[in-house]
């Protein structure tokens, strides 16, 4: 038998390997950008930083020269006798075994978004990603979807096909189971008359919508003070916290109110606005027979076209203007009604009677 040169013996004290092969490594270097690895071939295998992970990493931040990693082959020859190698691959794989268990399993996953794309949002479950389309992200329509950018959020997956690359999470079914268990403990608990803090989730012409913490309750533009509120907008805003008691339940529908009893207005108006008194008021609104004056928040007096002056006037609009202040005597208190009326033209001193001529 022919002896082997040193060359031979050590080729063949190496082990073979073929590509999409999963092989222990060795670090001898690392670079920010690169790894190299003893894979116990003749060769030594390269492991760049795009086939480590999907997110940017500096790889000297990962691993230390002597640690040891499984890796799968990529590439036996790369054509310049390097081994090209993956980790990442060899996680997905790892990962898409995870996400199919998850999938059988019906299992709730949690991870952070890495990406907010146009149709919706990926997450990353050891190197397999996920996508959660638009629609499954919550159980409201969101137009802009970037507050969920490194926000970690749960999901289950609906749908598994890693062949067609092809996995779907879903978020809208958590939001709304949870939001379900939230709306029960809440029904349960709360009951007309209470008073109940939550926060303002949007603002309409007609009211606010005020999120109770498991249900929304409607605050309408009339509850919202004793006074006139001409534009909610102007009051409220999103995000803003209010105190208001729960006026009716009806199925799942709440009512709010602002109008606390104790602050009526008319509790002590038959005191305050008592027939003879003169008070002081601004014109709130008018028609052709007279201007409505606000005298307090709350409470609105008549004051008849015929009882602002002495002299004849067609309309209000003619001598006043809306918001103009005002002096005028108490003529008329019907507390029964919540009606008041005024009059300016009591306030003028009446005019002295017409000397009679002497006669001759």
């Amino acid at each position: 038998m022919s002896e082997m040169s040193f060359e031979q013996m050590l080729e063949n004290s190496l082990k073979t390997i073929r590509n999409g092969e999963v092989v222990e490594g060795t670090v001898i270097g690392v670079k920010p950008e690169e790894i190299v690895l003893n894979i116990g071939y003749k060769a030594d295998g390269i492991l760049t930083r795009s086939e480590y992970s999907n997110e940017p990493v500096d790889l000297t931040t990962v691993v230390k020269v002597g640690d040891k990693m499984d890796v799968k082959v990529v590439k036996v020859n790369d054509g310049e006798g390097q081994v090209l190698l993956s980790y990442k691959r060899l996680q997905a794989e790892k990962g898409n075994k995870r996400l199919e268990e998850a999938f059988n399993n019906h299992e709730v996953l949690k991870a952070t978004v890495s990406e907010v794309l146009s149709g919706g949002l990926s997450v990353i479950i050891d190197e397999a990603k996920v996508f959660i389309p638009a629609s499954l992200v919550s159980d409201t329509f969101e137009r802009d979807l970037s507050k969920y950018k490194n926000q970690e959020i749960e999901f289950v997956i609906t749908e598994f096909n890693p062949r067609r690359r092809r996995v779907i999470g879903d978020r809208r079914q958590l939001v709304a189971a949870k939001k379900a268990e939230l709306q029960k403990e809440l029904f349960e608990k709360i009951k007309v008359g209470d008073v109940i803090e939550g926060t303002v989730k949007n603002v309409t012409d007609f009211g606010a919508f005020i999120d109770l913490g498991g249900a929304d309750g409607l605050l309408h533009i009339s509850e919202m003070s004793w006074g006139r509120v001409e534009n909610p907008k102007k009051v409220f805003k999103v995000g803003d916290v209010v105190k208001a008691f729960i006026k009716d339940v009806k199925d799942t529908k709440i009512a709010l109110s602002m109008k606390f009893e104790d602050q009526n207005p008319w509790l002590n108006a038959s005191t305050k606005f008592a027939v003879g008194t003169v008070v002081k008021g601004k014109v709130a609104r008018m028609t052709d027979f007279g201007a409505f004056v606000e005298l307090a928040e709350g409470v609105d007096a008549l004051l008849h076209v015929s009882q602002i002056s002495k002299e004849h006037i067609e309309k209000p609009s003619d001598v006043l203007s809306v918001g103009q202040e005002i002096e005028a005597k108490v003529v008329d208190f019907v507390e029964e009604e919540k009606k008041i009326s005024l009059s300016m033209k009591a306030m003028l001193e009446p005019e002295a009677p017409a000397k009679e001529e002497e006669e001759a």
